[in-house]
């Protein structure tokens, strides 16, 4: 990611940025506690990773992997969300570990949702050894450079408004998006963004704002201002667009 992807939240808001850290990163370092015979021990892996409008991560896991085996055993795990890429010394940039308990949800609009995001995944996600699986978060800890550092509780990190309104309603708004403003879609990416190419579509939209990819890249964009309802999705939508028109395009490198 660019830091261009990557706008800075408010400093004093600590929820606000690693909430907005995580609906960023696309990836993940999952912790699970592997038990063996010479006793307990951290074990590391990366996965894919999405978010639900409040915030709370989700995974695509297989069965067959060693970390879902880990997670039948014990359940607790925590999601580590790397926002150092682009920063000369990664140490200033900001990361995330979120901790608390993951199981597998058979729900079809997250499962879309997480498909959205990746849809690669859309090749392996109907094998029978694959589940969604949402984590319950219990709490946060925020290291957002050199002595910045915060533990934040679940209330705090997640998305606290009702979001039903705008879960229903997401598959209809990025069709809309997509097809029928499809050249806003692309002035995002490159006036709002500094983002590179054509083909840039909106995979996700949130109250807080939308999640864009095109190919292998991905990339978000906050609203000026959390949504409530799809009146104000809307209007958040058209200023982002009038801004982009008014905005000088970057120059190419």
């Amino acid at each position: 990611m660019s830091r261009a992807t990557q706008p800075q939240q408010p400093r004093n808001n600590p929820g606000a940025q690693a909430r907005g850290l995580m609906r960023r990163c696309e990836r993940a370092a999952l912790a699970t506690a592997l038990t063996t015979p010479s006793g307990i021990w951290p074990y590391g892996s990366l996965v894919l990773a999405a978010c639900e409008q409040d915030g709370s991560p989700l995974l695509l896991l297989s069965a067959l992997a060693e970390h879902t085996k880990n997670l039948a055993r014990d359940a607790n795990a925590s999601l580590l969300f790397d926002g150092t890429s682009g920063h000369d010394d990664p140490l200033t940039g900001a990361r995330a570990t979120v901790l608390g308990t993951l199981a597998p949800v058979a729900d079809a609009q997250s499962r879309e949702r997480f498909l959205r995001r990746h849809p690669s995944a859309r090749a392996y996600a109907g094998f029978a050894d694959f589940q969604l699986f949402r984590m319950s978060v219990t709490r946060a800890h925020l290291v957002a450079g050199f002595g910045r550092i915060d533990w934040i509780e679940a209330t705090d990190l997640l998305f606290a408004a009702e979001t039903s309104w705008l879960r229903e309603a997401e598959h209809e708004i990025l069709e809309h998006m997509n097809r029928d403003h499809a050249a806003a879609v692309e002035l995002y990416a490159a006036r709002l963004l500094g983002l590179p190419g054509t083909g840039w579509q909106i995979t996700g939209v949130d109250p807080e704002g939308f999640d864009l990819r095109r190919g292998g890249a991905v990339a978000r964009l906050d609203f000026p201002a959390s949504a409530a309802d799809l009146s104000a999705v809307q209007k958040s939508f058209a200023a982002l667009a009038q801004s982009a028109r008014h905005r000088d395009a970057p120059p190419q490198s």
